[in-house]
């Protein structure tokens, strides 16, 4: 049963990361692509997790749980240096 489970999110990941390329490949500003890149990278880490589970090996949990909170950091890092980008734009117009 548990072998289903992990069949279905894998397609699922798979999908979701083909739909994030398109997103990647057309993103019309570079916010759009960085998202789409993390999103790509969460999907890694999710991938991780899943093989984690489907091999019942839970040591690879912890790289998966890095990642994410690496992936999270460079986010909020990359929100901080456009909000501070945007800021510039205002204060010189």
């Amino acid at each position: 049963m548990i072998m289903v489970g992990v069949a279905v999110v894998a397609t699922m990941l798979v999908a979701g990361s083909l739909l994030t390329f398109v997103r990647l490949s057309r993103g019309p500003g570079l916010p759009d692509r960085v998202v789409a890149l993390d999103l790509i990278a969460m999907y890694v880490a999710g991938a991780i997790a899943v093989y984690a589970i489907a091999t019942d090996q839970p040591i690879f949990i912890l790289p998966a749980i890095t990642l994410a909170l690496v992936l999270f950091v460079g986010t909020v890092a990359f929100a901080m240096y456009v909000e501070k980008r945007n800021r510039e734009g205002r204060d010189e117009q």
